[in-house]
């Protein structure tokens, strides 16, 4: 008796064991892979903002909003005033001014969700690549072509390294760019 109980345990039950592992496994990982590297990663805005109209039809600069660009290691989602600097005469009686308004009102900052995320151990610059000449485009994609913003560009290690190893080929338009650092230190302080 004690033998077949472990003929069935070896050929029935540890195959659907290791089965039932690997497939799960298989699947969390496709099934979270836009999470993991965020790409598609376009979520729900508590004020539809439209990037295409902003950037694209008004051809207002990237960092008129996001000013921390050039000047900081992050580039910084505008406060509710920034916004308000146009929107306390256009397009006052839409909607969706008109929610932004009550924020601008009430003094409570806009609930955004972040889009585009560098995961937490690795450093990143944007006032570096920005003063390097670096189009927002080459890591945020076009969002000037964008009603919702979502994340084109993959934010891992091999993307970055990528860039930083090829950075002609990359950016051809730069003609003085050099490689980035491919120390880790650079990256991982």
């Amino acid at each position: 008796m004690k033998r077949s109980l472990l003929d069935y345990t070896l050929r029935i039950r540890i195959p659907i064991v290791i089965f039932i592992a690997v497939a799960t496994f298989a699947t969390t990982y496709f099934v979270s892979r836009a999470e993991r590297d965020g790409v598609g990663y376009a979520p729900a805005q508590p004020i539809a903002f439209s990037h295409k109209l902003h950037a694209g039809t008004m051809r207002i600069d990237c960092q008129y909003c996001h000013t921390g660009a050039s000047a900081s290691a992050h580039a910084t989602v505008p406060p509710v005033a920034t916004c308000m600097n146009c929107h306390t005469v256009a397009r006052k009686n839409q909607p969706e001014i008109i929610k932004l308004t009550k924020y601008y009102e009430e003094g409570t900052a806009l609930p955004w969700k972040r889009i585009h995320r560098v995961p937490d151990y690795a450093y990143f610059n944007h006032s570096v690549h920005v003063n390097k000449g670096i189009d927002c485009a080459h890591c945020h994609g076009q969002v000037e072509n964008m009603d919702v913003v979502q994340q084109v560009s993959q934010f891992t290690m091999g993307a970055c390294l990528d860039c930083h190893r090829n950075a002609h080929a990359k950016m051809p338009e730069l003609k003085n760019i050099k490689k980035g650092p491919e120390n880790c230190a650079a990256c991982h302080r």
